[in-house]
């Protein structure tokens, strides 16, 4: 089969497409056929060299999403038909033709959406679905400040909110990402690259605050989020692209009795990611299948195409979520 291969840390130079042995699926997993991928910032890291595979997933095979049709069923498998068209998660390996994963990993791709926009679901949407509503519970007649709102994550944690009866502000640092992402429902946009944006959250809240936020670049946002917390706020940190450091005033987070919590999917035990998959189906799903929410797709790419894919993520101009696909 033909694989996207990282032959050595750098630049999107590094990366080859390479041919690798067919897997075969083991007990209780599938093998799908990859129709479509999509581009995430893990796999920019990890192509630099700064963040491994975990154990089990291919180290040199980027790639945490995918969508196909299952293509050969292991033993003790009964969930999916061959033929079947599946999306989901993996710790790597997503940049393959071809890839194996236990059968309650994966999620049914609705009949209205393309491979291309199935494959823009599973990171986005998994990790808005399970930060906002599994673990900071945010509900109807709230306010939630979304950081790179423009983001993949930060396009289907909006919709997810809106959905749910939530009031949206989201922060981006290009006035036509908050435009767009207006017409995906965002109450309030506030320019990013202003020192004073909290000031602005305070203005366009009357001075209450948020409830929640979701902070998807951490570095001084996080500061700046501790201080537009409304008392007995929330606040989730899912991604780490304006820094890993930041000086906090504790006293704030004190006085406000805030709750602050870290998270990452990629790494979790498989028990946990099946639980998130089979609720996401039961829960999420049927929002697609009716419209309501949708897959953001900036770009669409051909896997002979990976390095100028890498260059646009890299270039932070790119709305919602970069896709690949193999022709």
């Amino acid at each position: 089969m033909r694989a996207i291969v990282i032959t050595r840390p750098g630049g999107p130079d590094v990366l080859e497409e390479q041919s690798r042995p067919l897997p075969t699926p083991g007990l209780g997993q599938i093998r799908v056929r990859v129709r479509a991928s999509a581009l995430n910032r893990a796999d920019i890291l990890q192509r630099r060299g700064a963040y491994p595979a975990p154990a089990g997933a291919p180290p040199d095979v980027p790639g945490l999403e995918y969508a196909g049709e299952v293509e050969a069923l292991g033993d003790s498998t009964s969930l999916w038909r061959l033929g079947a068209r599946v999306m989901g998660l993996v710790g790597g390996g997503g940049h393959a033709e071809y890839l194996c994963v236990h059968e309650r990993e994966a999620i049914a791709v609705p009949q209205n959406l393309s491979w291309e926009e199935a494959a823009a679901i599973p990171e986005a949407f998994l990790t808005a679905y399970d930060a906002l509503l599994r673990q900071i519970a945010v509900h109807a007649g709230e306010r939630l400040l979304i950081h790179a709102v423009g983001s993949g994550v930060g396009t289907a944690a909006l919709q997810l909110a809106r959905a749910a009866g939530v009031t949206v502000i989201g922060t981006s640092r290009t006035r036509s990402k908050l435009e767009r992402a207006s017409d995906l429902g965002l109450d309030v946009g506030v320019d990013g690259s202003r020192d004073d944006w909290p000031a602005r959250v305070n203005e366009v809240t009357g001075g209450k605050g948020v409830n929640a936020v979701l902070d998807l670049l951490g570095g001084s946002y996080l500061a700046g989020s501790i201080r537009v917390l409304a008392p007995r706020g929330r606040l989730i940190l899912v991604g780490l692209t304006a820094g890993r450091t930041a000086e906090l005033d504790l006293g704030l987070i004190l006085n406000t009795r805030a709750l602050i919590v870290g998270t990452v999917l990629r790494s979790r035990p498989l028990e946990e990611k099946i639980s998130l998959a089979r609720e996401f189906s039961d829960r999420v799903l049927p929002l697609f299948e009716s419209g309501r929410l949708r897959p953001v797709l900036d770009r669409v790419f051909s896997f002979d195409e990976i390095r100028e894919a890498h260059q646009l993520m890299e270039s932070d101009s790119s709305f919602g979520k970069i896709v690949l696909r193999w022709d």
